[in-house]
């Protein structure tokens, strides 16, 4: 199993939160499940100095980089144009929560 650490931001344009909540039902849900099986550690929004959401965080566990890779191509944050910079990188995290 790899670690790995999304960082994924919203984009900026007029229409962006629209996207994000009109695919925030199935997003969560489809963390949720990951989250039972293991793949999900932790995660969350990233909040601009108003306490807006504009992006998200996420730490994951998976059987790989394709794993991992195969799962964020297929996200509803992803497939709905709502996440449109996304780095990933591999970590070890030291405490789990």
């Amino acid at each position: 199993m790899m670690q790995f650490l999304v960082t994924a931001y919203d984009g900026t344009d007029a229409d962006a939160m629209k996207r994000r909540l009109a695919a925030r039902e199935a997003h969560l849900a489809g963390v949720a499940k990951l989250k039972e099986e293991g793949k999900i550690i932790a995660g969350g929004a990233i909040l601009d100095d108003e306490g807006q959401m504009i992006g998200s965080t996420l730490y994951t566990e998976f059987e790989s980089r394709e794993a991992l890779d195969l799962w964020l191509n297929n996200d509803p944050y992803i497939t709905g144009n709502v996440w449109q910079k996304v780095t990933v990188q591999p970590i070890r995290l030291a405490v789990k929560p």
